[in-house]
């Protein structure tokens, strides 16, 4: 819906700025929302603050903000003048946080330069941020609500290993080295490994941390060497998972001061660390991660800022503590919203599961959904915390209820304190925060836990996970409860005010008198009217603090007439809502107030600041804090969904990995399931690995539409759902620990960047064959090709993953001949989709289908393309000539198949012998051999076509008896026709 523009609230006065503004734009480097970057100038107009943008900005805002260009103006000439287009600070507000979030825009806002007066003709870059790097603009975007995902921000920097002695010469081995950063955190994260062609693992790297932006090095002039090459694969795999690419020079990716800069950022080093910074900080002595490191720390800017020095940490990523997912993995499965979104939380997994009622513990439930865990050990205790909560819905729904739902976001109240940026309000949160966890009956929830649990190891866990934290930090965090009461006037929290006591301070106390004083003098002079004009007062005779007169009288325009001729009472202003007055006593009373007032607010700023400062040194627990509350929030949310969905999810059994069998019964998609106006059919999948049967590939057949992509894909979301911990959608499910879900899409295209359907499904295939663990392949596959073509490799590609790769599969095709594959793997098992096909009697002969969406054991071997588009309402005229064409190739297929096979063998084979021999002949008079007999020489009548065609005849009236004799070759003479 398009916002209505408003000319009077939105229009700003843009004839403010210089002519020389357009010159000055102009000279500007060239940036566009095209390329990825958008500019607006912060401008004032008297006491109005706006902003404004200009060139292709402006025509971007027009379209995205107020849908029309009815809101441009053109500075200059007013036909080809420079587009211009105004907003106020709360839609610029808007419209730069979605630029940066859902837009994936680089953002810059500019400012009047120092000293300009008012005609504004120059200005300053004031604040620049892009989607992984939100530091500068995260106070004014986002102070409103908590940030419910963390940007990451990554360097990459690629460096080619040593040769092997005795490799091939093609063969070559590159190191990767990574850095990135949580700014919201402050946390750094370094990776080092080799990498594949693919670049794979810088792929599953990006997926786990939900990279935002991705530093790399320019590459050379050429784009021709092995790096320039390696370069571009780089770019294309950063492409495929929805990264801003930002290109630095090669020098920042030198690690020459990054040693000096980490020990003055990170918190457990210091002034007095060795010269030898690799024996305290470890991750200096990967190969290539320190490079990328001091590029970041260069992009980032973070020595610049006092506040981050000795706050930062460090720890080394290691890919192989989780599940390894692709680009095409999160898509298929529906992880999280990867566009701008479409408005429907239970459209993809985080947004079903998210039960979380704080932005902690949204964000850690995004991380464990891109992470699932590896280790069994750790699944199970998590399984173990949601079943407590699902058993015990009085204790979950008081948990989330009663205390989830206050709890403030600690890591970015602590960040506004690191910063010198925070407020009473954000004292006065945290103080909230402990006092209800200091006020939990830490003891009476141990004893419910333990009534509702089935032994003690249950409430050993929750003690070990949640409650004993939660009890260090209660008594950590009591000081602080005890010094905001002691300073903060607690009574006015009702009133949304957040002031110091005023007993707190000797000056205060004696302002605070000063000012009690005033008011009952305010209060004396209000009855003193009141009584002398007959008025009563509150409901006739108002007092008011005025923001033009301080504190005066108010009276409607009728009881006005009490004042008339009294010079005792002195008018200053009359207006729709009444006449406003004051005396002189009461003039001197709103000035002492006014003076008094600003005397409070100053001497209280003063010790605001001491307040936030004494704060300020709680953040390290108050981070620790938010870290337990996240885990508790993610774990009562995960038991929440599990007991509000249509049909309760089950615990399963997770076994060790790459052990065991995949058993699903009554396996449903999530997300399905909740969509309105569907009734979910369950269905049951079963891989086994026994020593009699090892299906490990599952072919799937039938229509489409049928349900062959939901089955597939219900599948993976199940399995990744039991490793990050929750119950899943069955009635009994077991499940092997997986390092890896890899899928390939089907749908989609990447025309756009010059790659076809079938390139893009060759590529994603390319991918899984280098692969293992499980593999889901989402239909069709090989269809973007010729028919032949497209059977030869997808029985390929199938035999390749089912008798070498040998990982679970799950394969959809709508070739029948690929159905055979079971007869020559037996670890192949067909399945299809089934569907009942009836004939419709009155409508010759035609037949309808009904889709039932059940998969059961057996081959599918017909195909239900025209019924399909009859459901997708296709033309009667076309449905009717694609039905007879089809007829008429399947009757043409039968009858020659039928009449090859009503021939006796004998006929074939003699009928094969005499065509054989005639050609022999026909060869031998058209060709002669040297006196060696070994070189074949044409003779002359080779080069004659009509000789030529005379032997031929000659040949065939040789033999025009026995072929005349023999069914077979009639056949295939008529076939000449």
């Amino acid at each position: 819906m398009a916002l209505m523009y408003s000319k009077e609230k939105d229009d700003g006065d843009i004839d403010n700025l210089d002519p020389g503004f357009v010159a000055f734009f102009n000279k500007l480097p060239q940036k566009s929302p095209e390329t990825g970057t958008v500019r607006l100038f912060f401008r004032k107009s008297g006491n109005d603050e706006f902003y404004s943008a200009h060139g292709p900005d402006a025509l971007y805002v027009a379209q995205h903000v107020y849908h029309t260009n009815s809101v441009l103006k053109y500075l200059g000439n007013k036909s080809s003048g420079l587009p211009s287009v105004t907003l106020r600070p709360s839609l610029a507000t808007s419209f730069l946080r979605d630029a940066l979030t859902s837009k994936q825009l680089r953002v810059e806002v500019w400012a009047p330069e120092s000293g300009s007066g008012k005609k504004v003709s120059k200005f300053v870059l004031d604040k620049e941020a892009s989607p992984g790097n939100l530091q500068a603009v995260e106070d004014v975007l986002f102070s409103d609500s908590d940030f419910n995902s963390a940007p990451m921000l990554m360097a990459i920097k690629l460096a080619s290993l040593p040769s092997v002695p005795g490799a091939p010469a093609k063969a070559k081995s590159r190191s990767v080295g990574v850095a990135f950063a949580d700014t919201s955190s402050r946390q750094f994260g370094v990776a080092d490994f080799v990498e594949n062609d693919a670049f794979s693992n810088v792929e599953t790297l990006v997926i786990q941390l939900g990279i935002k932006e991705a530093l790399i090095s320019t590459g050379t002039a050429t784009g021709k060497t092995d790096r320039d090459i390696d370069l571009r694969k780089l770019k294309e795999v950063l492409e495929r998972c929805g990264v801003v690419i930002t290109e630095r020079k090669p020098t920042e990716f030198i690690a020459k001061t990054v040693e000096e800069d980490l020990t003055r950022l990170l918190s457990d080093t210091g002034p007095s660390a060795t010269a030898d910074a690799s024996s305290v900080i470890p991750q200096l002595a990967l190969p290539a991660a320190p490079g990328s490191l001091s590029a970041l720390v260069s992009y980032l800017n973070l020595l610049s800022d006092q506040s981050n020095h000795g706050s930062w940490t460090i720890y080394t990523h290691d890919l192989s503590q989780y599940m390894r997912l692709d680009a095409s993995a999160l898509r298929a499965l529906n992880l999280v919203e990867t566009g701008s979104g479409s408005g429907m939380k239970n459209t993809t997994l985080i947004g079903l599961l998210n039960k979380c009622k704080t932005a902690q513990g949204t964000r850690m439930l995004g991380n464990w959904l891109k992470q699932p865990l590896v280790n069994r050990h750790e699944i199970l205790k998590r399984q173990t915390l949601v079943e407590v909560f699902v058993e015990d819905s009085d204790t979950r729904r008081t948990l989330q209820d009663d205390y989830m739902k206050l709890m403030p976001d600690m890591t970015r109240i602590s960040k506004r304190f690191q910063k010198s940026a925070a407020s009473l309000e954000d004292v006065v949160r945290v103080y909230q925060a402990v006092l209800k966890l200091s006020t939990v009956q830490l003891a009476g929830l141990i004893e419910v836990l333990n009534a509702v649990s089935a032994g003690t190891d249950q409430v050993e866990l929750l003690r070990e996970v949640f409650l004993a934290q939660l009890e260090d930090y209660s008594k950590s965090l009591s000081n602080y409860a005890a010094m905001v009461e002691e300073t903060l006037d607690l009574s006015e929290l009702d009133r949304h005010n957040y002031v110091i006591k005023s007993d707190y301070d000797e000056r205060l106390t004696q302002l605070a008198k000063q000012l009690r004083d005033v008011r009952d003098g305010l209060d004396e002079e209000h009855g003193e009217v009141g009584r002398e004009l007959g008025l009563e007062l509150n409901k006739k005779l108002h007092l008011e603090n005025s923001a033009a007169y301080g504190y005066c009288f108010r009276l409607t325009k009728n009881d006005a007439r009490a004042i008339a001729n009294k010079r005792k009472y002195i008018e200053l202003q009359t207006i729709k809502a009444g006449v406003y007055f004051t005396t002189t006593t009461l003039k001197e009373l709103s000035v002492q107030h006014r003076e008094f007032t600003d005397a409070y607010a100053r001497t209280q700023a003063g010790l605001v600041k001491e307040v936030v400062s004494i704060a300020a040194t709680y953040t390290p627990v108050l981070e620790l804090l938010n870290v337990v509350l996240a885990h508790l929030d993610v774990i009562l949310g995960l038991a929440h969904a599990a007991v509000s969905a249509p049909e309760a999810y089950i615990r399963p059994t997770v076994l060790e990995k790459g052990s065991g069998d995949l058993i699903l019964k009554d396996a449903r998609h999530p997300c399905l399931e909740v969509q309105d106006d569907i009734s979910f059919i369950s269905n049951d999948i079963e891989m086994v690995r026994g020593k009699d049967s090892n299906q490990t590939k599952l072919l799937l057949a039938g229509p489409n539409m049928g349900g062959k992509s939901t089955y597939i894909r219900q599948c993976g979301v199940i399995a990744l759902m039991a490793q990050i911990g929750s119950f899943v959608p069955c009635s009994e499910a077991q499940v092997p620990i997986f390092d890896s879900i890899l899928c390939r899409v089907g749908a989609g295209d990447s025309q756009l960047k010059g790659i076809s359907t079938f390139m893009a499904e060759m590529l994603e295939t390319a991918t899984i064959l280098k692969a293992y663990m499980l593999l889901l392949t989402i239909p069709e596959h090989s269809t973007g090709t010729s028919t032949y073509d497209g059977f030869g490799l997808a029985w390929a590609i199938s035999e390749k993953i089912a008798s070498e790769i040998r990982a679970f599969c799950l394969f959809a095709t709508h070739f029948h001949e690929l159905t055979a594959l079971d007869q020559d793997l037996s670890h192949v098992k067909n399945l299809h989709v089934v569907a009942h096909v009836s004939n419709a009697g009155d409508s010759g002969g035609e037949r309808d289908i009904t889709l039932l969406y059940k998969v059961e054991p057996g081959v599918c071997d017909q195909s239900f393309g025209i019924h399909v588009a009859e459901l997708a309402n296709f033309p009667e005229s076309v449905v009717k000539l694609a039905r007879r064409k089809a007829e008429e190739l399947e009757d043409f297929n039968q009858e020659s198949a039928k009449d090859e096979a009503e021939l006796p063998p004998e006929v074939v084979e003699e009928g094969v012998q005499l065509v054989e021999s005639l050609l022999k002949q026909w060869a031998s008079r058209t060709q002669t051999q040297d006196h060696d007999g070994e070189d074949i020489v044409m003779a002359d009548s080779v080069y004659d076509p009509e000789k030529q065609l005379e032997e031929l005849q000659a040949c065939f009236a040789e033999y025009q008896a026995r072929l005349d004799n023999n069914a077979w070759v009639q056949r295939l003479l008529a076939s000449f026709a």
